[in-house]
């Protein structure tokens, strides 16, 4: 059993700085190519930061083990509001300026609603073309839209000065090629150690996916998010979140679905996506703030993160 875990966390910290590489190495290889930085940090950089999840995620369909990967893309979402967006707002209140992001808002919550009604009767290949077809048509939203409020709007003024950097073509290939294989090889690596602490302890591989993995997973987003805080730029670390989590049902949950679909376990439907319904309904109401400009405060990040903590602990009470 330790030595399962050891794997676990070596390849959880081979994962993280992998897809750091492969971030920054794709990224300038990109603007070397004169792609536009608003593009880069809207698309690549988001991409990216979901890569873990979805080689995780395509490597335990692969194997067999779609129920990994349907808590890793439910339980990285409910990671990514719960606990990065509650413990960063704990740092620093959130504010919410950009009029895109909060367009964003019922776009997720939309897209939310919509896996979770494909959920129901199980997992087609047909489900998960739907879910890459929504996947393209958001893209398409979302760069059309950024690129006519650039001048105007804060989150693409604050995505285009993360992108500020400039790597030579040499260095930019280096990071993308080593960042790539260390991806492939250490998701292997997190996948085996996983489903291995999994069967060892007699618990499904749907709760390891919820758990252990989904934090994992979800560490680049809690970097970018705090790093983003930290200079000011509220509105780029929640944006690194939403659009995160639209990769992860779009992009990683629609794997189970094209590489083995079938019936989604009866609690995945009436326990897990529920909670994430939960948490992105809240994240909803606290950005487009009703009454007044949307913001998380200290408060409103400690129930989150309370929140959070605690389905860590039922699911936890449910496999004791």
């Amino acid at each position: 059993m330790l030595i399962y875990f050891i794997a676990l966390v070596l390849g959880l910290v081979a994962l993280v700085f992998s897809a750091d590489w492969f971030v920054d190495g794709t990224a300038s290889i990109a603007r070397n190519l004169g792609v536009s930085p608003l593009l880069i940090g809207l698309t690549i950089v988001g991409f990216g930061t979901s890569a873990p999840e979805v080689l995780v995620s395509a490597l335990a369909s692969i194997q067999g083990n779609s129920g990994l990967a349907i808590g890793n893309a439910i339980g990285s979402n409910i990671a990514n509001i719960g606990l990065i967006l509650g413990g960063t707002a704990l740092i620093a209140p959130l504010a919410f300026h950009s009029g895109l992001l909060t367009r964003e808002l019922p776009v997720l919550m939309v897209i939310s609603v919509f896996c979770y009604v494909l959920a129901l009767d199980g997992l087609t290949l047909v489900d998960g073309a739907l879910m890459l077809l929504a996947l393209v048509v958001f893209l398409f939203w979302l760069i059309r839209t950024a690129l006519v409020e650039r001048k105007k709007d804060i989150l693409a003024q604050e995505v285009v000065a993360e992108m500020s950097g400039i790597m030579s073509n040499n260095k930019a290939w280096l990071y993308f090629s080593v960042g790539l294989v260390g991806l492939l090889i250490s998701s292997k690596i997190l996948v085996w150690s996983a489903v291995s602490i999994a069967q060892a302890m007699e618990v499904s591989d749907l709760v390891i996916g919820l758990t252990i993995v989904a934090l994992g997973t979800s560490l680049p987003e809690l970097a970018a998010s705090v790093s983003s805080v930290l200079k000011g730029e509220d509105d780029l670390a929640v944006g690194n979140v939403i659009g995160s989590n639209v990769y992860n049902l779009l992009a990683v949950y629609s794997l189970p679905a094209l590489i083995a679909p079938g019936v989604v376990d009866a609690t995945v439907i009436s326990r897990d996506f529920p909670v994430m319904l939960g948490f992105t309904g809240a994240l909803f109401i606290l950005g487009m703030g009703m009454s007044k400009a949307g913001n998380i405060n200290r408060w409103e990040g400690s129930a989150l993160l309370s929140a959070y903590l605690f389905y860590q602990w039922t699911l936890f009470q449910s496999v004791t």
